[in-house]
């Protein structure tokens, strides 16, 4: 299963990695860079999503058990994630 576009920072934005993209059937939503001419087709919506799920990812990091995927099972995991996410709730 492949999804339908990739979100990337500007560090991603070379041609090679938008033709790997084009040729495999998958859309970029990457931000250009300061000198290159603005893209008519970004979605800001779908970047501001990427960069919402890249942060909430890092308040995460300071579980080293989350961060490092210390358990094997799925299961234990997803047990282990919940737990972490009530407690930033909390």
């Amino acid at each position: 299963m492949r999804p339908d576009r990739v979100a990337g920072d500007k560090a991603y934005r070379s041609r090679t990695v938008r033709r790997y993209l084009r040729r495999r059937g998958m859309g970029a939503v990457i931000p250009t860079r300061k000198g290159e001419r603005r893209n008519r087709h970004f979605d800001r919506a779908a970047y501001k999503e990427r960069n919402q799920a890249e942060r909430r990812n890092h308040r995460l990091e300071p579980n080293r058990a989350i961060a490092t995927r210390y358990e094997k099972l799925a299961v234990s995991f997803h047990a282990l994630l919940v737990f972490a996410m009530i407690l930033l709730w909390l």
